[in-house]
C-alpha cells in the first residue's frame, strides 16, 4: 500500500484568502461604527457649542433692542423698529420667544432649536411693561410699541 502525500501548499493559499476576507470584514465593520460615532462626537458636539453661544448673543441683541424701544417709547403714540438677526445658526433655523420668566415680574428672551436653548433676561422692564411675541431668524423682524396696547 502506498501512502498518499498531501501537498499543503494548495491549502496555504486558501487559508491566506480566508484570513484576508475575515480581517477585511472586521475592519470594514469597525470603519462603519467609527463613521457613525464621528458624526455624533466630532461634528455635532462643536456645532452645538457654537449654536449655544450664538443663541446667547442673539438673545442679548434682541433684549437690547426691546429696551431701546421701551426707553424711546412715546407717552401717547406708536413706535416701531425693524432689525435683522442671523438667518440661521450652524446652517439650521431657530426660534425666538419673548415671554414670562421664572418670576412673574420678569420676562425672558428664549432662543431655541430642538434641544438647544438659551434664555436671556429682558433687562428688568417686565415689571413695568408686558412684552411678548415670537419670531424666527428668517427675514426682517419688527418691534412695535403702542401706548394704547395691541
Amino acid at each position: 500500500m502506498k501512502q498518499q502525500i498531501i501537498d499543503r501548499k494548495d491549502e496555504a493559499g486558501v487559508a491566506n484568502l480566508i484570513e484576508y476576507v475575515m480581517i477585511s470584514g472586521v475592519l470594514m465593520l469597525l470603519m462603519v461604527v467609527m463613521m457613525l460615532m464621528v458624526n455624533t462626537n466630532i461634528m455635532e458636539g462643536p456645532a452645538d457649542q457654537v449654536s449655544s453661544a450664538a443663541f446667547t448673543d442673539i438673545g442679548n441683541g434682541i433684549s437690547t433692542r426691546i429696551v431701546d424701544v421701551y426707553v424711546t417709547a412715546p407717552y401717547n403714540g406708536t413706535i416701531s423698529t425693524i432689525f435683522d438677526i442671523p438667518d440661521d445658526v450652524a446652517d439650521k433655523d431657530y426660534f425666538v420667544e419673548i415671554g414670562q420668566g421664572v418670576k412673574p415680574t420678569n420676562q425672558d428672551v428664549t432662543v431655541w432649536r430642538g434641544y438647544l436653548s438659551s434664555t436671556v433676561s429682558l433687562a428688568g422692564i417686565g415689571a413695568t411693561r408686558g412684552v411678548k411675541g415670537n419670531t424666527t431668524g428668517r427675514g426682517i423682524n419688527k418691534i412695535s410699541y403702542d401706548s394704547g396696547g395691541f
